[in-house]
């Protein structure tokens, strides 16, 4: 129930907001770091915030070391050298990105389970910088529901059924489920143009670009994957299609239609002009991955639209421009989530089974990153078990750089997309959620 307290929501202008409010964030020292200063540590690793930022934090005692204010940085052999298991704890003023004001609707309830229907822009857990404004949080604040176990995972953007379990033993039984291919997951959406009218299966493999930014594409040393479509309607302009996966990557669906010359209609990243002229049709791009990730961002930088992505300038700013944000050549660094700033947040996986041992996300819970692998530290989208101090929320901090900025929001439109889990099927249950009005056949553009 502290989490719960630690700050309130409002509604604006059909948009879900997070009044700010004091948060901390907290890890233990990693051993690249020790012999180190703190003020080396945020100049190279923690560039969220420009240093004179964190001077004036450590003279507020708002950098704790051991817990003990950290109050110099700057001095060279520092009387606070890093040391194996040091404690250091980080109190920022957390500012969350907007989410659609559309309500989670409860599709079903009982002992052993919760279904929902997840509205588009909610991620399903804490992550990066989403943290209230997520399906957990939002369950656990106004329906009651807390420590649930998390049975599959939509994107952010991707709205629809969402099935959690009570229990570690539910949750487990349905797991075995998966790991048996006894589910089946369907999906809608509307995409660009004509679609095939007969079937069409799509087995091409798919390797992560960027965490940071949650980018993918099709490459042959990618996953494999396999992703069957049929095409429902035409309109004219545009295609509803029914997509089936026969397995479960990260963006699996919108990067396959990308592939076939059909994107999504509104995919906030598979379709814009950064893939180029045909938006990355066929795989081809015509660019690196550096250069691709830079044309996205600026791309969205230049229609003020990049909270669009989950990601602000400061993230961008942390991994040394968009050009360092994750790539898959090397992102032994980026990858890793900042637990200090708490500025990484990969795309969630649509449904991955090795990593359901980890997908239990009690909002109490104490998770030791050092102890996880890569894939489990980014499925749990970094160490954000904070705690807010006595303050609570605050509207305006005189420290914090968001509260001096002026952002312009989304609109609730540029918060959905055209893309909908629509039927989630066990061998002993079977969960529907309504047909978006979107997805019509008279629906008009």
């Amino acid at each position: 129930a502290e989490h719960f307290a630690e700050t309130s929501y409002y509604f604006e202008g059909g948009l879900r907001k997070v009044r700010p409010y004091y948060f901390d964030f907290r890890t233990y020292c990693k051993g690249r770091w020790v012999g180190r200063s703190l003020l080396h540590v945020f100049g190279t690793e923690f560039r969220a915030q420009p240093l004179d930022y964190y001077r004036a934090a450590a003279r507020a005692g708002r950098l704790r070391l051991n817990e003990q204010p950290a109050r110099d940085l700057d001095i060279a052999n520092s009387p606070y050298p890093l040391q194996n298991n040091d404690f250091l704890r980080n109190t920022v003023h957390r500012h969350e990105p907007p989410v659609t004001a559309q309500p989670i609707r409860i599709l079903a309830e009982d002992e052993e389970v919760v279904v929902v229907d997840k509205p588009s822009s909610l991620p399903v857990h804490p992550c990066g910088r989403f943290r209230h404004n997520t399906v957990i949080f939002i369950l656990g604040k106004e329906h009651g529901l807390r420590e649930l176990h998390t049975l599959h995972r939509l994107d952010r953007m991707t709205s629809g059924v969402l099935m959690f379990a009570k229990t570690a033993a539910v949750s487990k039984r349905i797991d075995e489920q998966v790991r048996q291919r006894q589910l089946e997951k369907e999906y809608i959406c509307r995409v660009v143009g004509e679609f095939p009218e007969q079937e069409v299966l799509c087995e091409e493999p798919i390797l992560v670009v960027s965490y940071k930014v949650g980018v993918c594409r099709v490459d042959p040393k990618g996953k494999p994957c396999q992703t069957l479509f049929q095409r429902l309607s035409y309109n004219g302009s545009s295609s509803v299609v029914r997509c089936l996966p026969r397995t479960g990557r990260t963006h699996q669906i919108r990067v396959h239609l990308q592939f076939l010359g059909h994107p999504i209609v509104n995919d906030p990243i598979y379709n814009m002009e950064a893939w180029g002229p045909d938006r990355g049709k066929g795989g081809k791009i015509g660019k690196t991955d550096e250069e691709l990730l830079k044309a996205l961002v600026e791309e969205h930088r230049s229609k003020q639209s990049l909270e669009v992505l989950g990601i602000g300038e400061e993230d961008l700013n942390s991994c040394g421009e968009s050009k360092d944000c994750g790539v898959s050549g090397d992102c032994t660094k980026s990858a890793e989530a900042d637990p200090v700033n708490g500025s990484s947040c990969p795309a969630e996986n649509e449904k991955d089974p090795k990593r359901n041992d980890v997908a239990a996300c009690p909002l109490n819970s104490d998770i030791n990153l050092e102890m996880l692998d890569k894939d489990e530290e980014l499925s749990l989208c970094g160490n954000q078990d904070g705690r807010t101090g006595e303050k609570g929320w605050e509207e305006k901090d005189p420290l914090c750089v968001e509260c001096r900025m002026s952002r312009r929001d989304p609109s609730p439109k540029e918060l959905v997309m055209f893309l909908h889990a629509l039927r989630y099927k066990g061998a002993d249950f079977e969960y529907c959620s309504s047909m978006p009005e979107w997805a019509m056949e008279d629906w008009e553009e």
